[in-house]
């Protein structure tokens, strides 16, 4: 019932959010040009000042090397959910602009925004450490990773046509953030208490803005976009069946070749791999001419849907190990 209740008020909020966007399009307070100017703010400035003062303050050095164990069953699950997720975008025939957006919804989760406060709530801060575990891996994942299936997925390029590469898009602004915070983490080198603040409060509207953006979207397309159409179903099916599915896998085959996790640490790891697609989802479709609308739907869908999957999640979670 704790599970159910705090998914509950998480969700909550979030749809609250993307409602006030919506409210803003529809009502004419804001203008087209307005979506364009929140999607260089977060990509640009405040998600990159946001995974910068993350990184520093819940990661240390000490806590960086004794989770190496939980690295290898994080690595490995991304790994299998970015093959599976391949193998049935071309079974399925998912059409270009959406196959970066189905891709992603399988291997990237909403960790630092919607993971860690219900991580927190389910399991105390004693789980923090291991939430670290998938929120590094994750943030790896979509920007050095991630992006690139949701760029190479252009439907503007040609097929056969060679794009410019550009070199801009091998480094994207939250990944250099993230790499700058590994430096001044692992050479120890101090930032000022003022810094991390301005820090701070810049990378604090990364997750209203991005929702805001949804709530635009939603508006310019009609909220008769929400649906469940195929592609859609089956991007939901991987975020929440056979992502955690894949990572309960590892931690069992871990176990029987002795290599057992704490549980804490099994089920912070379950749960991360069963949160909602990322916020930021439709900005990087957006910014790639991609199926900006298929993105909105399975992000808001995933979102909702979210409250149902905590508790069914927990209960096979108790099950399982």
């Amino acid at each position: 019932m704790e599970a159910f209740i705090t998914s509950l008020q998480s969700v909550a909020e979030i749809i609250i959010v993307i409602a006030l966007g919506y409210w803003l399009k529809v009502s004419g307070k804001v203008g087209d040009e307005f979506k364009g100017n929140i999607s260089f703010i977060i990509m640009n400035i405040a998600l990159p000042a946001s995974i910068f003062a993350s990184v520093l303050k819940y990661l240390s050095r000490d806590k960086l090397a004794g989770l190496t164990g939980g690295l290898v069953y994080a690595f490995a699950s991304f790994a299998a959910s970015y093959l599976l997720a391949w193998i049935l975008a071309k079974v399925l025939k998912i059409r270009k602009g959406r196959r970066g957006t189905f891709i992603n919804m399988f291997a990237n989760a909403n960790t630092i925004f919607i993971g860690l406060p219900l991580n927190i709530a389910l399991f105390g801060q004693k789980s923090l450490p291991y939430f670290l575990v998938y929120y590094v891996v994750n943030t790896i994942s979509t920007w050095a990773i991630g992006v690139f299936f949701i760029s190479a997925d252009d439907p503007t390029v040609a097929k056969g046509t060679k794009k410019e590469f550009n070199w801009k898009k091998l480094l994207p602004a939250p990944l250099v953030g993230f790499l700058v915070s590994l430096v001044f983490l692992l050479l120890a080198i101090p930032v000022p208490g003022w810094i991390t603040n301005t820090l701070n409060m810049v990378g604090g509207i990364v997750t209203p803005m991005s929702l805001i953006y949804i709530g635009i979207i939603l508006a310019d397309a009609g909220l008769s976009s929400i649906r469940f159409d195929r592609d859609t179903i089956w991007a939901l099916l991987g975020r929440f069946v056979f992502v955690p599915a894949i990572m309960i896998m590892f931690i069992l085959i871990g176990a029987k070749m002795g290599a057992n996790l704490p549980s804490v640490e099994q089920s912070t790891l379950v749960i991360q791999a069963g949160t909602p697609g990322l916020a930021v989802l439709p900005i990087l479709v957006g910014q790639s001419h991609g199926d900006v609308r298929y993105a909105t739907n399975v992000v808001t869908t995933s979102t909702v849907l979210f409250v149902i999957v905590v508790p069914i999640l927990m209960q096979v979670i108790n099950m399982v190990f």
